[in-house]
């Protein structure tokens, strides 16, 4: 984003985080209420029916969570991400939406995005994911490819993202698809969770 953009958000947040926020790169992220409700759901048609549609998938990644943090700032991270089992050699065929906001506190201000998957690969229980930006209240960064890593440690979980190095989500507009930095931060306890399904390609058999 540009630096009136990283102002802008800095200068929502004490003065003593603000480096440190943009050092780390930290997401901008709002809660999809869609994601899990299946989970959740007591209907046992509807956990019935998002088995099927799971067992049909060569890989996903679902789920809702704020980041761990020792100051006010509220950032969480929403992915609804699938990969159709007609598409397992194509990870880049993935569909699905991602959102993060960014906020001084919960209810304050600070910066969002929403935008659609493009690609996706899972190992065990880790899932790479990229997608473009397609609404945010950050002009700068809208149109931009942003990646995430996620993994899936029941309800200690861990997440990258792909601007950590560089600060901001802008920083990145022409990385490749499936591309993102190690799960380095921690998944707040008890504000929610994500699911990794197992990607298993196919290999030669001669």
């Amino acid at each position: 984003m540009s630096r009136n953009a990283s102002t802008r958000i800095a200068d929502s947040r004490p003065t003593s985080t603000r480096g440190r926020v943009i050092a780390v790169g930290t997401a901008l992220l709002l809660s999809v209420g869609a994601v899990g409700a299946a989970v959740a759901s007591d209907d046992g048609g509807t956990r019935e029916a998002t088995s099927k549609t799971q067992a049909r998938e060569a890989a996903a990644l679902t789920g809702s969570a704020k980041l761990y943090r020792k100051t006010t700032e509220d950032v969480t991270f929403t992915f609804d991400a699938h990969l159709a089992r007609r598409d397992t050699m194509r990870p880049d065929k993935a569909t699905g939406t991602f959102r993060f906001v960014h906020l001084d506190k919960p209810g304050g201000k600070g910066g969002w995005a929403k935008g659609r998957i493009d690609c996706l690969m899972t190992g065990g229980k880790v899932a790479t994911a990229t997608g473009v930006i397609t609404d945010t209240n950050l002009k700068e960064i809208k149109g931009g490819r942003v990646g995430f890593t996620v993994h899936d440690q029941g309800r200690h979980d861990r997440v990258g993202y792909s601007w950590a190095s560089v600060g901001r989500p802008d920083g990145t507009k022409k990385l490749p698809k499936c591309t993102s930095a190690a799960p380095f931060e921690k998944v707040k306890q008890g504000t929610g969770d994500f699911n990794v399904k197992p990607w298993h390609p196919t290999y030669p058999t001669d």
